[in-house]
């Protein structure tokens, strides 16, 4: 009877620590391709589990590992039954730094209006191309993703921050060394213009913004022609 009960829960513990890796792999998964660079690896955490997922995983290898614990006459087997399921929660931490420079290195340096080969011969698709040489034509802060908005008139694109950084200060310098000239400048926008081109950028933690949407750390950066306004701005 003992050796059945220490089989048992043998075989338990054998599928707490599958479970548990499983877990630890999915919430790597689901922080690379839906975490937010900006936060700590504890407020992923933390939202891997409000997301459901995480929390799932620790209530099945919580649920084996309680019923292990119990069927196990061994000390040292009811030990690991406790301790799996911290150890975890402790892995998904550990990988969770890792998972969000994953989802990092999918960012861009510079804003993107488009891939070269969707650009063709139409208004719109000339646009593109203007305001990604106007973007090209300065070293940008932050890390851009796809967020944004191409016409006629111009391209916008949204970016975070993963760090500290004067935003508008940056671009003072980058925007008057490329040889742009100022001609907005206040507390949280300001709007440069060079050879029939212009250039704005918003923050999106000092002003309201219809391309912010929820972005708290960041900012959206357009380029169009001079006779147009950014759509990031919304007040022009």
């Amino acid at each position: 009877m003992r050796a059945t009960r220490t089989g048992v829960a043998a075989a338990l513990l054998l599928v707490v620590v599958g479970i548990a890796v499983l877990g630890v792999i999915v919430h790597y998964g689901f922080t690379a391709e839906y975490g937010d660079i900006t936060g700590t690896a504890l407020e992923e955490l933390r939202s891997g589990f409000s997301a459901g997922i995480a929390g799932m995983a620790l209530v099945l290898v919580g649920l084996a590992a309680l019923v292990a614990a119990l069927v196990s006459p061994k000390l040292w087997m009811r030990l690991a039954a406790v301790a799996i399921p911290a150890a975890m929660v402790v892995g998904m931490l550990a990988v969770t730094p890792a998972a969000l420079r994953e989802k990092l290195e999918t960012y861009d340096a510079t804003p993107q209006c488009g891939p070269d080969e969707d650009m063709g011969p139409s208004p719109g698709s000339r646009a593109a191309r203007e305001s990604q040489r106007a973007f090209e034509s300065i070293e940008h802060v932050g890390h851009f993703g796809g967020d944004g908005g191409s016409g006629v008139g111009g391209c916008d694109r949204s970016f975070v921050l993963t760090e500290d950084v004067d935003v508008l200060q940056h671009y003072r310098v980058a925007l008057a060394e490329a040889g742009w000239r100022l001609v907005e400048d206040d507390a949280h926008q300001l709007r440069a213009e060079r050879d029939g081109m212009a250039f704005e950028v918003v923050t999106c933690d000092r002003a309201r913004c219809r391309r912010c949407g929820g972005l708290a750390r960041g900012g959206v950066v357009w380029a169009g022609s001079d006779g147009a306004g950014g759509g990031c701005l919304g007040a022009r």
